[in-house]
């Protein structure tokens, strides 16, 4: 008998109100997560990536509609009451925030509100045997003098220890789904890979489900056993890391794949995508990328393709095939790179 999903989503979406009514910010988003598998969601800021994970958490505003299935252990999470979503959080769910000099309380020390992690979820644990475990935690994700940082304040924390100390929050209480939202934002090129060392090694030992989102190709390269592209709202292109990587067919990854700094890239001027993301409110007809895309045709500007397979991709993209095949070029550059 082959075994649940430990993620399971499906036409996920999230509307937010505007003047003229409701605009969907995720627009029909599927995807699966086994235990021990790591989920790469990638595209630039404003794409819906972690839209769609507050999303399924009940983490947005009250103001915002949420429809779709979102099934964690097979147990719908969309619609669930309050009550029970807040005891899956932190206990079955862990969550690892962009920015954590924010999501940490700036007047309680960063032991005190790992221990309240821990009690929440657990009201028969004494603060002896919570703080014991805390520090366990604090030293498993490799921060230094455990004992004395833990009675230290987020403000007394370097950007690297304190994202440490948000993943050490984060599996506290030994979830099995981790979120980790732009887990290494901010960071500097050597930290950022402790960080994603550090990820790999923790989901591999404790066999836990890793949802990255990230908008860095580069980033999941090593982490992720699928990705998942998205763009204003929802998946253009997703398959395994190999097939996104090396048989990529949608032309927005592509741009993404040639805009990634890389040895054989020195030397040479990265080629940005031009323009920029369309608004929520102001989409355009048609695919909401045809603006910013060299290989638009008329007809992409009027109907906005569904994720069909091609090879060993999924992609929403009329001239999928053609750019597969490599018998089409752009008609503006996306993936040429200029000499210095």
């Amino acid at each position: 008998m082959t075994a649940a999903p430990l993620l399971e989503i499906r036409d996920l979406r999230a509307a937010f109100r505007g003047p003229s009514g409701f605009v969907e910010a995720v627009r029909g988003v599927d995807f699966t997560l086994n235990a021990g598998e790591v989920l790469g969601i990638v595209g630039e800021s404003g794409s819906g990536k972690s839209v769609a994970m507050m999303a399924l958490l009940q983490l947005l505003p009250a103001q915002a509609r949420v429809s779709g299935s979102a099934k964690f252990k097979g147990r719908e999470l969309i619609g669930m009451p309050q009550r029970q979503i807040r005891h899956i959080l932190g206990r079955e769910i862990g969550c690892i925030f962009q920015d954590p000099l924010s999501a940490f309380n700036p007047v309680l020390t960063i032991g005190a509100q790992i221990i309240e992690a821990i009690r929440l979820h657990d009201r028969k644990i004494s603060k002896r045997a919570a703080l014991a475990q805390t520090i366990d935690l604090l030293a498993s994700v490799s921060i230094p003098e455990p004992e004395r940082r833990a009675q230290q304040y987020p403000h007394e924390f370097s950007g690297g220890m304190r994202q440490r100390a948000m993943i050490a929050m984060a599996l506290a209480n030994n979830p099995s789904l981790l979120i980790a939202d732009e887990p290494t934002t901010a960071l500097d090129v050597t930290v950022q890979a402790q960080i994603l060392d550090l990820l790999r090694r923790l989901a591999q030992e404790r066999d836990i489900g890793m949802v990255l989102i990230t908008h860095d190709l580069g980033v999941v390269a090593s982490m992720a056993r699928d990705i998942s592209v998205m763009y204003s709202g929802r998946v253009v292109e997703t398959g395994s890391a190999d097939s996104v990587f090396y048989d990529t067919c949608h032309p927005y990854t592509r741009g993404l794949i040639a805009a990634m700094p890389s040895l054989e890239s020195v030397g040479t001027l990265l080629t940005p995508i031009d323009g920029t993301p369309p608004s929520i409110f102001d989409r355009p007809q048609g695919c909401s990328f045809a603006p910013r895309c060299g290989y638009a045709l008329p007809a992409c500007h009027e109907t906005d393709p569904e994720l069909r397979q091609i090879g060993t991709t999924r992609a929403a993209c009329l001239r999928a095939e053609e750019i597969a095949a490599g018998t089409v070029r752009p008609t503006a550059p996306l993936s040429e790179s200029l000499p210095v």
